[in-house]
């Protein structure tokens, strides 16, 4: 696959647009490919933390105050060294260095690049509260810890009520969903491929999504990865 190109078959271009865009979801890392299907927006892989990656996580949300956001272009090959020298230490450190190495070397491959823009964030407040597209290709998102982001299904939002569209209004007053229980709700460990505008072909249907509410005092630990 070649990262510059990161388009469906140019065949399929004009059809994906008569298409509602879909979600994928699998049990195993190979759905995500079905990112490349032209009518699908949000490509999930459904997996279950190992307990001593869950250990690490409930060790980091009592150490906030010596816990920095991460947010750097990386060559796959130094993210290894780079995290275990960002990350504050304990016994169980390196079960969350491997799991973003995973992570990252299955992006790169999926879309054939050796370079990465990793973001790793502690949060305790909504990072982007509004529903909204990101303008990139393709984003791998994945919630180590609290609560996952938050998307619409195609079928139960009005797009012209996004952004200006809103008029001023909050989210559930704009109009923009057809009730709350339209929203839709990745689960810790998700990993999940949202396709953005800049893809081609996707310049207007860029997944809908936001960052969940967090509660006081609650803990959420995300990680981005992006194109180089």
């Amino acid at each position: 696959m070649n990262a510059k190109a990161h388009t469906p078959p140019a065949q399929h271009l004009a059809d994906s647009a008569a298409h509602i865009r879909r979600i994928s979801s699998a049990s195993t890392a190979h759905g995500l490919t079905e990112i490349y299907e032209p009518d699908v927006n949000l490509a999930v892989w459904r997996r279950v933390l190992p307990d001593s990656l869950r250990q690490y996580i409930a060790w980091l949300s009592e150490q906030q105050a010596k816990l920095y956001p991460i947010q750097r272009v990386m060559a796959l090959s130094e993210i290894e060294e780079s995290l275990s020298l960002w990350l504050p230490d304990h016994r169980l450190t390196k079960t969350l260095i491997t799991d973003i190495c995973l992570l990252a070397d299955m992006y790169g491959c999926l879309f054939d690049m050796d370079a990465v823009g990793l973001r790793l964030t502690p949060l305790t407040t909504a990072m982007c509260p509004r529903f909204h597209t990101d303008r990139v290709a393709c984003r791998l998102l994945t919630t180590y810890g609290g609560p996952g982001t938050e998307w619409l299904p195609e079928e139960h939002l009005d797009r012209e009520r996004l952004g200006m569209g809103n008029k001023g209004l909050g989210d559930a007053r704009s109009g923009l969903f057809t009730n709350a229980d339209a929203i839709q709700r990745l689960t810790e460990g998700d990993v999940a491929l949202l396709k953005g505008t800049a893809w081609n072909g996707n310049e207007q249907h860029g997944l809908v999504h936001r960052s969940p509410a967090l509660a006081a005092g609650e803990f959420r630990l995300l990680l981005s990865l992006d194109f180089a």
